[in-house]
This record gives C-alpha cells, sequence and structure tokens, in this order.
C-alpha cells in the first residue's frame, strides 16, 4: 500500500492547489502558511525528498475551507 501522508498530499495537490490561483492565495483561503502548501505540493511531485506528514490539524482546516467534512474527504481519496 502506498505512503497515506502521499496519497493526501497527491490528492490535495491535483485537485485543488495545482489549479488554484496561487499557492500563496491557496495557503491564505485555507487557513495554512504558504510553506505549509510547498511541502504538500513537493511531497506530491517527490521534491527535495520531502514526504510531508500532514497533521491532523492542518488537513481539517483545509476541509473546513472546502466545506466538507474530514469523512468525506477520506471518502474521496479511496476512489
Amino acid at each position: 500500500m502506498k505512503d497515506v501522508n502521499k496519497i493526501i498530499c497527491n490528492y490535495i495537490y491535483k485537485k485543488w492547489i495545482e489549479t488554484y490561483k496561487s499557492q500563496r492565495a491557496f495557503g491564505l483561503d485555507h487557513g495554512i502558511e504558504e510553506s505549509i502548501v510547498r511541502k504538500i505540493k513537493n511531497t506530491a511531485l517527490n521534491k527535495e525528498n520531502v514526504n510531508y506528514n500532514i497533521p491532523v490539524n492542518t488537513l481539517n482546516k483545509i476541509c473546513e475551507a472546502k466545506n466538507i467534512k474530514l469523512s468525506e474527504f477520506f471518502k474521496l481519496i479511496e476512489n
């Protein structure tokens, strides 16, 4: 099984960050620092040997900004 953090970061990056105005704007709009957005991106793209272990608190902030529950998010990444 793939690393769950990689799966989470990949989904967030491909579905939400990649198509957003900018990494900075995504961070501001979702209540997280731009450096966290970069860690998510670098983990998704296998850059700089980053393997970001996304905290539940951070994931929850992103989900709240997207108006989805954590349980709904995990159903999304199952597919």
